[in-house]
């Protein structure tokens, strides 16, 4: 809630009421024709080739482990 003086009162309910006029004329606008668009700049995103750069080494990642089976990290249970 605002605190608003009541000599104020008038002054924001002009301003306020020219801004709600101005959002009734921007929907009077015909945009019928306009594409959406997810950006205001015509850019493209560089992406990478998608392939796979490293090679599988799970058995050599694994070899730091406390325990594994069959290519899987054993952990302690924590829930109950």
């Amino acid at each position: 809630m605002l605190d608003v003086a009541e000599a104020d009162v008038p002054d924001y309910q002009d301003k306020l009421g020219k801004i709600i006029e101005f959002i009734d004329e921007l929907g009077q606008a015909n945009t019928n024709e306009i594409v959406p668009m997810a950006h205001p700049l015509a850019m493209s995103q560089r992406l990478r080739p998608d392939v796979v750069t490293d090679g599988d080494e799970r058995d050599h990642f694994q070899q730091n482990s406390e325990a594994t089976a069959g290519g899987l990290y054993i952990v302690p249970k924590v829930i109950e």
